[in-house]
């Protein structure tokens, strides 16, 4: 158990520029309670002490506000970070090495009972601050899930997902590379760029230039002295504004 205690203070260190020194990682960070914590509880859930269990994970979401279900499987090194609001449910897996921040819920949505209801994280998974990642499925490794994303489906190996429901805006075309294992603070991309609002500002720019052109063609046929009365005037697209509800 202390070798493993050690495995995880050294991880925290490595994590977060915050932390000075292993005694102060011991003595001050949450996250790391809730880990020690939640061996005792699993290991009473899984040798059949399972009120003593649930009493425990209890005992620790009071002092930690972190809430792991007795029955959850964590793996080491896992680093929780600030940790205030994090849920992580009975069906749960967490794998070496993942960093889990504030606000996190690893949750079911089935009421089967006995079944697989919580996802998987592979190792070195990322989920940011306030992510909701919901079903019995798979984050692959090295994977991260953006802040307040809401994760319904498998996200393969070395991805990064974003947004509400959270869509794929980076795909490693090396899963297992060193590229990929990067960490990366809060699941934040190197490139902020989403492909979906990129999209739209090009439809935007589109319609603008159609509106330019048929302008255009209209005040040509009118100079040659066509009829263009038929011709109702439309509002035109404002760009500005659109632009600043896809940013």
């Amino acid at each position: 158990m202390f070798r493993h205690i050690r495995q995880d203070i050294r991880a925290i260190i490595e994590r977060d520029p915050a932390a000075r020194n292993g005694w102060e990682v011991l003595t001050c960070y949450p996250g790391l309670h809730a880990i020690i914590l939640h061996r005792w509880s699993h290991w009473c859930w899984t040798h059949g002490l399972k009120w003593l269990g649930r009493f425990i994970s209890t005992i620790a979401r009071w002092l930690t506000g972190i809430e792991i279900h007795p029955g959850a499987t964590i793996g080491r090194r896992v680093f929780i970070d600030h940790g205030y609001g994090v849920v992580i449910g009975e069906t749960a897996v967490v794998g070496d090495d993942c960093t889990i921040y504030q606000g996190v819920t690893l949750g079911g949505t089935s009421l089967h009972s006995g079944a697989k209801r919580h996802p998987t994280l592979e190792r070195g998974v990322i989920i940011g601050a306030g992510a909701k990642v919901l079903g019995a499925f798979t984050v692959g490794e090295y994977a991260k899930v953006g802040s307040n994303a809401v994760l319904l489906k498998p996200l393969p190996p070395g991805a990064t997902a974003v947004g509400n429901p959270a869509h794929i805006v980076q795909k490693s075309e090396h899963p297992h590379g060193t590229a990929s294992r990067l960490f990366a603070a809060y699941g934040v991309t190197t490139s902020g760029d989403d492909p979906l609002s990129k999209a739209l500002q090009s439809l935007i720019a589109h319609a603008e230039a159609q509106e330019q052109q048929i302008e255009r063609i209209t005040a040509a046929l009118r100079a040659a002295g066509l009829p263009c009365q038929d011709l109702q005037p439309c509002d035109k697209v404002d760009t500005a504004e659109l632009n600043k509800l896809v940013e």
